[in-house]
Formats: C-alpha cells, sequence, structure tokens
C-alpha cells in the first residue's frame, strides 16, 4: 500500500510539472517582445505572426499531451506493478493466446520540441543541382557524340587561352585492387611491391616526377619488407611533394554496400597508419574505381579534414549533362546541411574511364596515342589501331599540337583554366620500363609547350592536391573554399551505367552470404572494441593491468585491417573470382573467431566479482563461444549448453547504447530446465523443440527462450538448472500443416504437436500490439492489424523471379539485365508450413525447395515487440540464370517515392522513373528502405546489404540472391556460380503518423523514427550469450557488468570506442570515442518503447556517463583523430548537432 501511494504522489507531482511547463509556454507566448500592439491595427505581417505563434500553441498543447498521456501510461503500469509476487507468469486468455503480465519498471519517451525540428527541414538555401531533381530532368536518351560516343563535339578559339595560359597537371597513378582477379596477396607478390619499388629509384631521378598512390593496405604490407633506407627515401617523396597518398584508407571502398562504421574504420585505420609511418596526413580524395557514389562519403572525408576529392564512375549521361553546363566541379553538400558546413570541392572526371585513353580529351584514338606503355613491341595495344610513336627532336612539334588539341578541348568543359590529366590505370607502373617510357616522352612533351609562350600553355607532371592546389589559387579561395560561380550539389549518384542500358545494380546483391558475413564480422569488432575499451580501463585503474592479455590488441589490428580490405570494391561487392572470394572469406571467419576471443576475454574480467581472482589461460578460455562456423562458407551453429547436476552460468553481452529488453534463446541438451536471474529468482521461459527441417527435429537439443533486461553495454548473468517441470517453464505448442505431402513428423512427450493436412483457411499470430495474418496456402505474410484498430493493413509478401535477357548481355556479377518483369515463383510442391506458438514468441515457418522463410513476432514489451522478425534462408545452387525477389505489397499510397539509406548513415529520397529501364530503379539497400503517405510508414530493416526497388505504388522489393552463368563483360570473366545457402534477416516495422503531413512535398530529406533507428540496432546487433566453460572447481562469483552510469539520449549512438596504438603498434592508454547523433521523424509514433529514453538537445556529460572511470583526458579531434579542433579542456561536457558524427580522444582512468 505505501508503494501504491509513492507511485501516486510521483504520479501526481509529474502531472503537476507537465502542467506548470504548459502554464509557461503560454506565457512565453502571450509576452513576446517581438510583438508590438498597435491599438487593434495589425498589419498584415503581424497577423501573419499571431498566425505563426496560434499554430505553435497547438503544436505545445498537442505535444504536451502526448507527455501528460505518456505520464499516465507510467503511473498506470507502476501500480499495475507495485504488488504481487516478483516474477508474475504469463496465463492463456480466453481466445487462446497468451498474456505477458507488465514488467514492475516503468517505460518513460520524453523528446523535446526543439529535437524535433531538425527533422523538419526548410532552413538555408536550396543547392542548385539536386540529383533527384536533375534525374528527373534529364532525358536520358543516349545519343551518338562523334568521337566522344556519349558526349558532343568541343570546339574553342585559339585565343580563348590569351588572357590566362592553360595550366596542365598530368598525374601519374596506379590503381591497386587489394583483390579482384587475383588474390591481395598474389596481386603484391607478382605486382604491386614491383610498382612501388621502381617508384622510389625512378622519382628519385627527376625532381619534376610525380606518382599519386590511395591503398593503403597494400603500402603498409609493402613497407613491413622494405630497408630503413629505402623508408628514409619514401619520407622524403612524400616531404617534397613527389609522392602523394590521396584519401589515405585503407582501400578504396565500394560506397554502396559498406555500412559506414566500416567506412569510418578503415579510414581510421589508413589515417593512423601514415600518421606512425610518414607523418602525412591526406588532403584529396581520389576514388576512381567504385561504381557509383554515395553523399556519405564526402561527408567523412571533409570531416577528416579533407579538403578535395575526385570521382570517376557516374551515369554518363549526367556526365554529358555536367559537363555541358560546366558543372563537372562543384562543392558536395550534404542534404540536411543549412550552410556551407558539409561542403567538399569535388571533381568529376568527363569520360568514360580512368584509363589513359580516356583522360588526356574526348577522343580516345588520340589519347591512346600518348600511352607510353602501349608502343609497338609491347604486351598491349590501341584498340583504335593507331599506335603511339616515342617523342623525337623530330616529330614533338606535330604530336605535341595534336596532344595539346586535346588538353583545350578537355579544358572547355571545366570553369577554371586549370586541367587534370590522371596518367594511368589498373597496376600499370610495375616495371622499370614503362616508368621510361611514360616519364622521359611526357617530360620531352612538356619541355617543348612550355618554350613555346604563343602556345598559350605550361604543363607538367603534378600530383592531385598540386591540381587542387592551383584550382584554388587561380580562382582566388582558400583552398577548400568554394570557387566564385561553381555549382553546390546534394544527393548522390546512384545507379551507374556506363552504357546503353547497363546498369551496374547486381552487384548490390551478388554473394550476399559475404555481405551477411562483413555485417556480423562489424557487430563483433564494434563489441569487441568497446569491451576491450572498457575491461582494459576497468584493469588498469585496479592495477591488474599487467594480468590482462593485452596481447588482444594485436588482434582488434587484425580484424580491423580484415572488415577494411573488405570495404574494397571487389570484395564486398561480390565481383571477384572465386578464388578470391575463398580469400576473403578465410580472412572474414579467421578475424571473427579472434574477436569472439577479445570478446570472451574482457567479459571474463569484467564480469568476475572478485578480480584479484582473474587470470588469463589461453588454453582454457573461461567462456564458450555462442556459435562457431565449420568453414568460411558455412552457417554458424549455435553452441548446445550441457547440463547436468551442477548449474551452468551463462553471461550475456548486450552491444547497444541503449538498455535493452529482449528475449535471448540458448539451446540445452534437456527440456527440463530452470533458469535463474543472478539475484537467484526464477524466470519464466518458453521451451521449443530445435529443428532440422520442416518436419525433423534435432535429438537432445532444446531451445529456451528467455526474457531479459540487459544494460547499455553491458553484461548479464544467467544461472540455468535441470529441473523437474516447473511451472516457469512453459512449452511451446506446434501445429504442422503437410498440405498434402507425405512426411512424418518427429513428436516429443514434452511438446503439444498437432499435424493437419492443410490450412486452405488463413491464420494469425498475435502479440500485445499487432494480429498478423498469414495465407493458409502459402504460409506467406498477408496482412497486420494493430489490437487498437478495426483495420487490416495490407501487408502482403510475395516471392518472385527474374531471368536474363537471351541476348549478348547479360546478367553478371555487375549488371543487372532482366528479361522481363518478375514472374512469380512457382513451386513444384506446396510448402509444409510449421506454426509455433508460445508466450514470449509465436512464429510461421514455410518451408519451399529454394527457400523457409520464418516469421516471427515477439510477445514483449518496446521495441522487440512491435516489429515483425523474417528471416529467409535462400539456397538457389541449381538455378540457372534466375534471380530470386521478395516483394511486398501494401495498400500504401506511396506517389512513385520511396527511401532508401546510403551505408546506415542517412535516408535518400528516391522516385521511381519510367523513362528508365526496370534495373536503372534498383538501389543499394544497406540497412532500411521504405514507403510511407499521409497515414503510415512501413520500413524494410536489414541485416545485409541488398539491391531495393519499388517499382509500383505501395510496394517494395528486395533481390534477395542471383545465380548467373556467365560473364557481363566488366573484366571478372565469371559468373556467379559459387553460390552458397545464405541467411537474409529482416525486420519489418508499419508505423503510424500522429502529425498528418504532406510527406511528398519537395523535401529532399527523410529520417527514421526513433523507434526505426532502434529496430534496426535490434537487428544488426545481436546480444551474445556466452556460456561459462565447465570447471572441476566452484565456480567464481559473477556479477552484472553495468559500464555506463547515466544513459544516454535516445538519439545518440556510441559507434566507437577504440583504443589506439603507440607508436610501437602496442596499445596506449588513449582511446577514440565516436558518436553519432543521429537526425529522427518526431512524427510517428513514439508509444510502448519500453525504455526509458529522452533527448538532450545534443548535450551529454562524458565525466559522469562511465561507471567507475574517470574522464582523465578529452580533446574534440577531426573524424580520423589526425586533427584536434580544440585544446584539451577540464570540461566534460560535449555536445554534437544532429546528424554529425564527433570524434574524441579519450582516456579513463
Amino acid at each position: 500500500m505505501k508503494l501504491k501511494k509513492q507511485v501516486t504522489v510521483c504520479g501526481a507531482a509529474i502531472f503537476c510539472v507537465a502542467v506548470f511547463s504548459l502554464y509557461l509556454m503560454l506565457d512565453r507566448v502571450q509576452h513576446d517582445p517581438a510583438r508590438h500592439q498597435n491599438g487593434g491595427n495589425f498589419p498584415r505581417s503581424q497577423i501573419s505572426v499571431l498566425q505563426n505563434r496560434i499554430e505553435q500553441l497547438e503544436q505545445l498543447l498537442e505535444e504536451n499531451h502526448e507527455i501528460i498521456s505518456h505520464i499516465k501510461d507510467s503511473v498506470l503500469e507502476l501500480t499495475a506493478n507495485a504488488e504481487g509476487p516478483p516474477a508474475l507468469l504469463p496465463y492463456h486468455t480466453a481466445n487462446g493466446s497468451w498474456a505477458v503480465l507488465p514488467e514492475p519498471r516503468p517505460s518513460f519517451f520524453s523528446v523535446s520540441p526543439q529535437d524535433c525540428q531538425f527533422a523538419l527541414g526548410g532552413r538555408g538555401q536550396k543547392p542548385e543541382l539536386q540529383m533527384l531533381t536533375v534525374s528527373e530532368n534529364l532525358p536520358f536518351d543516349n545519343v551518338e557524340g562523334g568521337v566522344w560516343r556519349q558526349g558532343f563535339d568541343i570546339s574553342y578559339s585559339p585565343n580563348d587561352w590569351d588572357a590566362e595560359d592553360l595550366q596542365v597537371f598530368v598525374v601519374p597513378h596506379s590503381h591497386n585492387d587489394p583483390g579482384w582477379i587475383k588474390t591481395f596477396d598474389k596481386y603484391y607478390m607478382e605486382q604491386t611491391q614491383h610498382i612501388l619499388n621502381s617508384m622510389v629509384s625512378k622519382l628519385q631521378e627527376d625532381p619534376r616526377r610525380r606518382f599519386l598512390w590511395a591503398e593503403v593496405s597494400f603500402f603498409a604490407k609493402w613497407w613491413d619488407n622494405i630497408s630503413a633506407q629505402k623508408k628514409a627515401a619514401v619520407r622524403r617523396l612524400v616531404g617534397n611533394g613527389q609522392l602523394e597518398i590521396a584519401t589515405g584508407g585503407w582501400v578504396m571502398p565500394d560506397e554502396a554496400n559498406s555500412h559506414y562504421f566500416a567506412l569510418i574504420d578503415q579510414l581510421i585505420e589508413g589515417h593512423q597508419w601514415l600518421e606512425r609511418n610518414l607523418g602525412a596526413p591526406p588532403r584529396s580524395g581520389w576514388a576512381v574505381d567504385p561504381f557509383g557514389y554515395s553523399s556519405t562519403m564526402p561527408y567523412l572525408l571533409r570531416r577528416a579534414n579533407l579538403t578535395s576529392m575526385l570521382i570517376q564512375r557516374v551515369h554518363y549521361a549526367i556526365k554529358k549533362h555536367f559537363a555541358a553546363t560546366h558543372s563537372l566541379e562543384f562543392m558536395w553538400r550534404q542534404m540536411w546541411d543549412p550552410d556551407s558546413g558539409t561542403d567538399i570541392f569535388c571533381h568529376m572526371m568527363p569520360f568514360y574511364s580512368y584509363d589513359v585513353p580516356h583522360t588526356c580529351g574526348p577522343d580516345p584514338k588520340i589519347c591512346c596515342q600518348f600511352d607510353f606503355k602501349r608502343l609497338p613491341g609491347g604486351r598491349i595495344n590501341c584498340p583504335w589501331k593507331v599506335p603511339p610513336r616515342a617523342i623525337t627532336e623530330a616529330n614533338v612539334a606535330d604530336r605535341a599540337a595534336l596532344l595539346l588539341d586535346q588538353y583545350r578541348k578537355k579544358s572547355r568543359l571545366f570553369r577554371s583554366n586549370v586541367l587534370l590529366v590522371p596518367l594511368g590505370d589498373d597496376f600499370r607502373y610495375d616495371k622499370p620500363q614503362e616508368w621510361d617510357a611514360q616519364f622521359f616522352n611526357y617530360q620531352r612533351l612538356f619541355d617543348f609547350l612550355n618554350s613555346r609562350p604563343e602556345l598559350h600553355v605550361q604543363a607538367q607532371f603534378g600530383t592531385l592536391s598540386e591540381y587542387f592546389d592551383a584550382l584554388y589559387k587561380r580562382t582566388g579561395v582558400e583552398p577548400g573554399a568554394r570557387p566564385p560561380g561553381f555549382p553546390v550539389l546534394s544527393g548522390d549518384f546512384f545507379s551507374y551505367a556506363d552504357r546503353e542500358d547497363h546498369y551496374w545494380t547486381g552487384y548490390f546483391t551478388s554473394r550476399p552470404f559475404y555481405k551477411s558475413l562483413d555485417r556480423v564480422l562489424e557487430a563483433h569488432l564494434r563489441g569487441a572494441e568497446v569491451l576491450y575499451s572498457l575491461a582494459v580501463a576497468h584493469a588498469r585503474r585496479s592495477g591488474l593491468a599487467g594480468q590482462y592479455p593485452l596481447s588482444d590488441f594485436a588482434l582488434l589490428t587484425e580484424a580491423r585491417r580484415t572488415l577494411g580490405l573488405f570495404q574494397h570494391h571487389d570484395a564486398i561487392t561480390g565481383t571477384a573470382k572465386e578464388a578470391v572470394v575463398v580469400d576473403y572469406g578465410v580472412r572474414l571467419l579467421r578475424s571473427l573467431v579472434s574477436l569472439k576471443q577479445v570478446i570472451i576475454n574482457a567479459a571474463h574480467y569484467l564480469v568476475l566479482g572478485d578480480k584479484e581472482t582473474y587470470g588469463f589461460d589461453p588454453g582454457t578460455p573461461f567462456l564458450q563461444m555462442d556459435d562457431s562456423r565449420l568453414s568460411h562458407d558455412a552457417l554458424p551453429e549455435r553452441t548446445v549448453i550441457q547440463l547436468d547436476s551442477s548449474p551452468r552460468f551463462v553471461v550475456l553481452f548486450n552491444p547497444l547504447e541503449q538498455e535493452r529488453l529482449s528475449v535471448v534463446t540458448l539451446l540445452v541438451n534437456s527440456p527440463r530446465v530452470r533458469v535463474l536471474s543472478e539475484e537467484g529468482q526464477p524466470l519464466s521461459v518458453q521451451i521449443s523443440m530445435h529443428w532440422s527441417s520442416a518436419t525433423n527435429v534435432v535429438p537432445d537439443v532444446y531451445q529456451v527462450s528467455v526474457p531479459i533486461r540487459l544494460p547499455a553495454l553491458g553484461l548479464g548473468v544467467l544461472q540455468l538448472q535441470p529441473d523437474l517441470d516447473g511451472p516457469y517453464t512453459l512449452p511451446s505448442s506446434v501445429r504442422v500443416y503437410l498440405n498434402g505431402v507425405k512426411l512424418s513428423v518427429s513428436r516429443q512427450t514434452a511438446f503439444p504437436l498437432r499435424v493437419m493436412d492443410s490450412s486452405t483457411s488463413d491464420f494469425a499470430i498475435s502479440n500485445r500490439y499487432m494480429q498478423v495474418w498469414f495465407s493458409g496456402l502459402t504460409g506467406l505474410l498477408k496482412s497486420i492489424r494493430r489490437v487498437d484498430e478495426e483495420q487490416e493493413q495490407q501487408v502482403e509478401v510475395k516471392v518472385l523471379i527474374y531471368g536474363t535477357r537471351t541476348s549478348k548481355d547479360k546478367s553478371g556479377a555487375y549488371l543487372f539485365l532482366p528479361d522481363s518483369e518478375a514472374k512469380p515463383y512457382v513451386p513444384k510442391k506446396p510448402p509444409v508450413l510449421r506454426v509455433t506458438e508460445g508466450p514470449f514468441f509465436s512464429e510461421v515457418a514455410a518451408y519451399y525447395e529454394h527457400f523457409h522463410q520464418v516469421v516471427r513476432l515477439y510477445n514483449l514489451p518496446g521495441v522487440e515487440g512491435l516489429s515483425l522478425d523474417m528471416a529467409f534462408l535462400v539456397d538457389i545452387r541449381d538455378y540457372v540464370n534466375k534471380e530470386l525477389a521478395l516483394r511486398i505489397h501494401t495498400d500504401i499510397d506511396s506517389q512513385g517515392t520511396f527511401f532508401t539509406d546510403l551505408n546506415g548513415f542517412q535516408v535518400q529520397p528516391r522516385r521511381y522513373l519510367k523513362k528508365l529501364p526496370l534495373q536503372a530503379n534498383f538501389y543499394p539497400m544497406p540497412v532500411m528502405a521504405y514507403i510511407q503517405d499521409g497515414q503510415r510508414r512501413l520500413t524494410l530493416h536489414t541485416a545485409q546489404a541488398l539491391g531495393v526497388s519499388s517499382l509500383a505504388d505501395g510496394q517494395l522489393e528486395v533481390i534477395l540472391d542471383r545465380r548467373l552463368m556467365q560473364d557481363d563483360n566488366r573484366g571478372l570473366g565469371q559468373g556467379l556460380k559459387d553460390n552458397k545457402i545464405t541467411c537474409n534477416r529482416f525486420r519489418l516495422l508499419l508505423e503510424r503518423r500522429t502529425v498528418s503531413q504532406e510527406v511528398q512535398d519537395e523535401r529532399s530529406t527523410s529520417y527514421p523514427s526513433l523507434l526505426s533507428h532502434l529496430t534496426s540496432m535490434y537487428l544488426n546487433t545481436p546480444p551474445l550469450a556466452l556460456p561459462v566453460a565447465k570447471r572441476q572447481a566452484t565456480s567464481p562469483a559473477l556479477r552484472s557488468f553495468h559500464p555506463l552510469a547515466s544513459p544516454l539520449p535516445c538519439d545518440f549512438h556510441l559507434l566507437n570506442l577504440r583504443t589506439l596504438a603507440a607508436e610501437d603498434t602496442s596499445p596506449s592508454a588513449d582511446a577514440a570515442l565516436i558518436l553519432h547523433r543521429k537526425g529522427f521523424d518526431c512524427g510517428l509514433e513514439a508509444k510502448n518503447l519500453g525504455f526509458n529514453c529522452t533527448t538532450s538537445q545534443g548535450k551529454l556529460a562524458l565525466g559522469s556517463l562511465f561507471h567507475g572511470l574517470d574522464v582523465v583526458f578529452l580533446q574534440p579531434t577531426s573524424l580520423t583523430l589526425l586533427y584536434p579542433l580544440a585544446s584539451p579542456s577540464n570540461s566534460t561536457d560535449i555536445f554534437v548537432e544532429p546528424m554529425e558524427i564527433g570524434t574524441f580522444r579519450l582516456r579513463l582512468g
């Protein structure tokens, strides 16, 4: 009774505060000093001000109404749980469904109105070039353009340069793929090391020579194998500007399928390596080969303090349009940026390729004659049948005139009289003869041109940054500033076509098994980084650092580099040779196993009640792994916990920065099990059979599903005991529909099981929020009805097949060239369906020949219960030139618009363009895609990057896997025939708009809701269940670990807490704390999130964030920590703007 009184008083107090705050808001509106009273005669402007005030007041009232309803919910929840036993059992309701009583903890959701303003946008000027609008307006007509086939004839007058000389920078470069046709190591041994060795000697022969390099992964491997003398020479070449390392990432990453965690991580790994070894921070970005460009990359480069960048693979029609309008150089700005804080200067190469025939000017037949590797007698020649000629006294005038004509024509496409001419190709300059041929012949041409003032040209070798510096100087601005008259652009450059209707949209899905493994590794790396940094800080504070395995840092470093390597634009893309894919896979698995060891060692230390008892023994780890993989191309197999007379403990790791309530499923060898909390309280669990197929169970293996609340970034502890059937162990009931298939079904006495021949009528599973209907014939999703609504929402799943063309050009690893619209998937026999129902989850499994679909609904309050968990196990290894697609039909009026994320960092609106072929309307989907109208939004969250589209109103469509028998003529020389059994995992979230708005307006930005952000995090970072290894001796006391003293605001994501390397590559005491403040849409319903969640206008007190640790040192830095942004201060309060990523050098002690 006493508690009930306290609850009532507490609720009343909160209510009073809310009412008082409403009064203050009213007061603020009434006493607005900006409003002068005019004796009742209001000018028009004053009336509009008054209207705005009234609207604001209505909004404030609505927001307060929301807050008050949340308070009432919380008070009701508190009073409902103020009495009764500690663990309330789920019970069956009259209609046969399960009811789970609410937890004895209120959840409270409060977002301040200021934090909602950001997503409403509307600030600042619109950029002149918005890519969505450009694509809608362009005809994409592919008219024959003369020698520049995809462009137009370029003319000029010789007097165009009378006032200002043409300044030409020829940039020698070699594009080295860290794996494609050969493995990384084979490329290094056979080509790359020779390129770099020749570079050192050849650049030293003449100070006028230059060379550009990008891939630090190769450079670091070479560095480890060269002498101190050669290292000193390289440092000199970098110091005097002859050698430039551009971008400075571990690789030149793919920008379609990569996640922003991995993009940042490979950038940090490269930049930190360069700082330690060369002392040379990169200034310019160089991305000649990724197959389309994301606007996330310019943001990351700008935040890493780069001022300029270059791109090449952009749709040929866009290149032509930009060339015609002198827009090939622009300031690239983020869509949410109201001013110019995210601007970076970008150069788009105008022609077909980055090779020599397509870089000196518009005519490849002429430019090829100036690629001196192709001199007669060599291994490669010019396809245009006119070979290069060595430059001599006799021919230099003619040859120079021919080349200058190309330079001048190319220059006419740009706004300045400074011209960039790249000189290189894949794995170029691997022999000394090529260095000599290019450098000697070009120097003769330059000397001739520069000695003729009447030509008004100055030509020289240069680096990329020398080109940009000269351009800034000519246009009279500081490096990185906007030159007068240059356009501002926002948006991205997907999807890419290099000719005709050859759209590079197949690689958004190619080899999905490895796209999925990439994300598993990423989640483990983030978890391992955070847990390792915390464990080492706590060990250091306790004086036990000497006993902690600091050797784990070497495993972390290797895993960072493996994940970085796999972001390469022929790795995560699925566009490498089969043997190279195996090499990547072996590396990914090796690092995954290493990271599980790092997590186990950190969890072991942090979970011990008495840290003095800690001892590291690599031979006998304290914890077992949660799962294991037999090989790099096998799916994981979960660890089965063997129960006997002594209790077994399990440590649960929650990698999220928010507390979470989740169902954790463990595998045990007996159905008679009792699960206790850390305090010894019995917990209710759902126990189920463990199925190996539609109708067969795995003998002696059972699933125990336990709902548990886990601390943010922390560790929980469970105890398992063998037990006779107790009231807390609740069995799942199962129905199997055979649909005419003659199969016998495994039975186990402990579980209710009904076998039926067929289910012609539709059926449903439900939880506290929704009822989900499935087709009795197909077992696939049909509709969703929220419990507080009468009307069902159509959400119908269909499976489809795309074929490929019969003509010479067919789909392959890169290209998607379908023969027609998709056709329905027609199974040879009807599916076997299995419906499981229980207190904490219910699921529907449909078994088809080429895929198994499992849709699970969690019966939990909060994030887990508000979306549908969907898994598709896909096996198309017998397909010939087919692609399997999933299509979701809804009654949402999406009006030709859909939304896809870019790198999990931001959302980009898309328009379905009828004028383009079907394949052009597909886009990358690394983490989510959604469609919406004024009332609803349906989001498909994904745990792996796949290609997505919306080909008709109310539809979302995803390509699940593709098997293609031929090469698509882009250099790979293979089809896609090494398909694996792949598990594609999704969450489907249907949200209701509370603030009805015209969602299809002209706004170029859109944001997920906070619930949507969290749903994505739950999907991508599942809790890890680590069983304590069986030991003979008594188990030490284990305590849950709560690293955060206060919760992070719910719009903050802790992207990483990454221990930094010291000069000798051992771990230093410093870590990089990387925080992302997410943009979010408040206009979607946000009740029942199931945890305490508030926002804080971007403010965070780091000093009081970490439990048991002090912030000893804190300094804001650039993204990759090369530049301090402010001096270290005593204050540990920080501020991050919406959508921004803040990096801090942090020392905990």
